[in-house]
């Protein structure tokens, strides 16, 4: 079976042709990130325009560059939710309109859950049930994947997410967007342990995350440097904020795999790129004797290939979209549409 899918739930219009949920015949991203930096961050409104020019070229080159057409396809699939509500329209008024005209059924597609199944085209291995943690730019979730389509969170963010406090803080030291892949890299030269910073506990939760306090107390460390003058150094900030970042995320999602039992563990989001995460990670797994799967980076951000995946599994579970289809700017990965 070959789906078509498309995603374009942020800053980047992509569309891929998955065969049977693991082979990528094609994938076509148009990356925004260039524009953007002029504002330090994604613009929404810029986004939806900039997905309204690239979507039909893009979803040509994913034919083309699987060397089939249009009749060869037997599914259209779109992430509907969450993400940027323009943005998320474009994609999915677009998949609607190529469903009419070809007949062909249409898919809806979770953002998170297709995050997770990027592992399935990376691991051809990879079968639920497995715990994962899911950490991107605008989520922090720990889940339960029981199987294909059924999800439970066993934690979350109770406010910023991981990937936004990467950003925001990488914003403040002077970096250019996207701020946490420059926070990664300059964070690689400095001294993780040079700034006292806080690891932040929900106390009625064993698994949630909370990383404002985080996020505000690096910023009050960085004001404090340029208000009175001082040279503050950019690389043992960043090597001690990630490290906070990292070891957070970590404390909690190897926590709660003790405590349920999982000794199969999944990373997926665009913070799955986070290179001390996947270290540290790696390590424990390794003396726990746990399996560890992890995304390839062209894998980590977001992509079509991972949406065309997990369509896969909803087209097998049934869940096909009538033409009334919309988008949600949030949406729980354990509801259906």
């Amino acid at each position: 079976m070959k789906i078509l899918a498309i995603e374009s739930s942020c800053d980047e219009t992509s569309a891929s042709i998955v065969e049977q949920g693991r082979n990528v015949l094609s994938l076509v991203v148009a990356s925004q990130i260039e524009e953007h930096k002029i504002y330090g961050g994604v613009v929404p409104e810029i986004a939806s325009r900039r997905h309204i020019e690239s979507i039909s070229g893009v979803v040509k080159k994913a034919i083309k560059d699987a060397d089939l057409k249009i009749s060869d396809i037997n599914a259209i699939a779109v992430t509907y939710a969450p993400g940027l509500i323009g943005s998320l329209l474009v994609g999915v008024n677009f998949a609607k309109g190529l469903s009419i005209s070809t007949g062909l059924p249409l898919v809806p597609v979770h953002h998170l859950r297709a995050h997770i199944a990027a592992n399935y085209i990376a691991h051809k291995d990879l079968e639920p049930p497995f715990l994962c943690l899911v950490v991107s730019g605008g989520h922090s979730h720990i889940i339960e994947v029981k199987d294909y389509t059924t999800f439970n969170i066993i934690g979350k963010t109770r406010d910023d997410a991981a990937g936004e406090a990467f950003d925001k803080a990488a914003r403040v030291m002077g970096m250019e967007y996207p701020g946490g892949v420059q926070l990664d890299i300059i964070a690689q030269k400095g001294n993780p342990y040079a700034f006292k910073l806080p690891r932040p506990k929900v106390q009625d939760s064993l698994y949630d995350f909370s990383f404002s306090g985080l996020k505000t107390a690096v910023i009050n460390q960085i004001h404090n440097y340029n208000q009175k003058g001082e040279l503050l150094c950019i690389e043992d900030m960043s090597a001690s904020f990630r490290l906070a970042v990292v070891e957070c995320l970590s404390t909690n999602f190897l926590k709660a795999a003790k405590n349920l039992g999982y000794k199969k563990l999944v990373l997926a989001g665009g913070v799955s790129a986070n290179s001390l995460l996947r270290e540290r990670l790696s390590e424990e797994c390794k003396q726990n004797k746990w399996k560890l799967y992890m995304p390839p980076l062209n894998l980590c951000g977001d992509n079509a290939a991972m949406v065309g995946s997990q369509a896969y599994y909803e087209y097998l579970y049934g869940n096909i979209a009538n033409i009334d289809l919309n988008a949600f700017a949030t949406k729980s990965i354990d509801t259906q549409i």
